[in-house]
């Protein structure tokens, strides 16, 4: 008969939310800038194998705790930036000039870009020969990049293949802008 004295046994497994709280302040810590991608990562890897909450409390001691007023304040801070943000998007939007949409009926894509044949024809050094193409498919209209060097963006996300477009949004060929427009 064996004792318990002779296995060596461990205290209760770390609750998931003990887990999520260390990966938090970990995550927390590499978005202020307080830790390396690489140190995250490495601490990352021990918090996920840690079996023990002093383990967990290693790994996050170098790191500030966020209070309730701290993740407040952060909160509100994050807020107006974001609004600024979009305030600056929409007083460009309408300084833009207005790309107006051709006729539905026409059934034949509007081809953009700096060679002469194309139905827009742009002639900014940024801009592709053969840059973008816009086409209703469905009753949408589809901007696609044909491959151009320095891109296609819609509301300044980079089209890769296609993006479905409408009235109002802004539209990149390389550096020139424009606001899409139905009249």
């Amino acid at each position: 008969m064996t004792s318990s004295f002779e296995f060596h046994t461990y205290p209760a497994r770390l609750s998931d939310a003990e887990r999520d709280r260390a990966l938090k302040v970990l995550r927390d810590g590499v978005a202020l800038g307080r830790l390396s991608h690489d140190t995250f990562i490495r601490r990352m890897e021990l918090a996920l194998a840690a079996r023990r909450s002093d383990e967990l409390a290693a790994l996050t001691a170098d790191l500030p705790q966020d209070n309730r007023v701290s993740r407040a304040l952060f909160g509100a801070v994050e807020a107006v930036s974001g609004f600024t943000v979009r305030l600056r998007r929409a007083w460009q939007a309408e300084r833009l000039p207005k790309l107006l949409l051709p006729h539905p009926g026409t059934g034949h894509p509007l081809r953009i870009g700096r060679d002469p044949g194309n139905g827009l024809r742009l002639t900014h050094e940024t801009v592709s020969r053969m840059h973008a193409e816009l086409s209703r498919q469905g009753g949408l209209w589809v901007l696609r990049d044909l491959g151009s060097t320095n891109g296609t963006t819609v509301n300044g996300r980079r089209v890769i293949g296609a993006a479905v477009v409408r009235e109002g949004d802004q539209v990149g060929f390389g550096s020139v802008a424009y606001r899409l427009s139905a009249h």
